[in-house]
């Protein structure tokens, strides 16, 4: 039952941790670091880095999630079922939906506006509506991120707790 539940804490700190990795440390980094050494290209060559690393993330993401909806269901057959469990078992699954969402339809689009606009969306006029999907896409992804790494924390809240 311990190596049940510690999977269950590494899984959940490895998807909570990379997210707040990649929010406050390697997007802020990538941008600032190309931008500075490349003016013209570099918030290209800074987006497409990071599409790359987010890319990457969303399977770690996946299977983080795919482990703790199996372990906490683990743990709820091998001993006392775990406090709030349907709670749990739920919001681990809504944050699994999100990160397939964002990984594969919200990404998929931001990358496809992004090759079509020849890398830089934020270089079209304000107006123009391509400019204005890729922005909605990138605020819809940030705050999906969010939400997930709020239910991460409620999780880690109550593990910390038992």
């Amino acid at each position: 039952m311990r190596a049940v539940r510690y999977v269950y804490i590494t899984a959940l700190v490895v998807w909570l941790g990379g997210m707040v990795v990649l929010g406050a440390v390697v997007a802020p980094a990538t941008f600032q670091v190309l931008q500075a050494s490349d003016p013209a290209a570099g918030r290209e060559l800074a987006g497409a880095v990071f599409t790359a690393i987010l890319e990457r993330f969303h399977y770690v993401a996946y299977a983080a999630g795919v482990l703790l909806l199996l372990t906490l269901v683990l743990m709820a057959l091998l001993g006392p079922r775990p406090r709030h469990f349907a709670i749990r078992l739920s919001l681990i699954g809504a944050m699994l939906a999100i990160a397939l969402y964002s990984g594969t339809v919200v990404l998929r689009d931001a990358e496809s506006i992004r090759r079509e606009t020849g890398g830089l969306p934020s270089r079209l006029p304000a107006g123009d509506e391509r400019r204005m999907q890729f922005d909605q896409l990138h605020q819809l992804s940030t705050r999906l991120m969010m939400v997930n790494l709020a239910g991460a924390l409620v999780l880690l809240f109550w593990e910390s707790r038992e």
